[in-house]
């Protein structure tokens, strides 16, 4: 396949785009349900994995862990996260779902549905599962790539200039 410099063309572009307009599309939905788009993905990550500590939930949401922890603190206000101390680590914290949460995360999958079906109108069930395993797989080579250039490149520590101090 050729490159080309044409945005309606590049994949990157047209992934970025199309992740941008079904976010926008869910939003609009989801507008009722009064949190943010941040929350309600804090809760999708959180519902599959209750248990998981805060640091973990950042690192899979790919933001910092005090930005997560505001937000954390915001859904533990409104119940629909709670907190609980580690029992094997007392420093430690781990989320779980409310008492609150289940009606608004049912509709937050209705929404997700409905945005999904909107997305996909006009493929037949065998596109969208090329579609996925495709997506899959370069998600994967990104996947490798990545770790096969912190292989190559380990983080950078204490300065390794040899004979000078810092």
């Amino acid at each position: 396949m050729q490159s080309s410099r044409d945005p309606q063309r590049s994949i990157g572009f047209l992934l970025k785009d199309v992740s941008r307009l079904m976010m926008r599309r869910f939003n609009r939905r989801a507008r009722d349900l009064g949190l943010t788009q941040s929350q309600l993905q804090a809760l999708a990550f959180l519902v599959p994995r209750e248990g998981i500590n805060q640091a973990a939930l950042a690192e899979m949401m790919d933001i910092q862990p005090i930005t997560l922890a505001r937000l954390i603190d915001r859904l533990e206000e409104s119940g629909l996260v709670e907190r609980r101390r580690d029992p094997d680590d007392r420093r430690a914290v781990n989320l779980y779902i409310g008492k609150n949460a289940s009606p608004l995360i049912d509709k937050m999958w209705e929404f997700a549905a409905e945005t999904r079906r909107d997305a996909l109108s006009g493929l037949s069930d065998d596109e969208q599962e090329v579609m996925i395993d495709t997506l899959q797989r370069m998600r994967m080579n990104l996947i490798s790539c990545e770790q096969d250039s912190a292989d190559k490149n380990p983080p950078a520590g204490k300065s390794v200039l040899k004979g000078k101090e810092e």
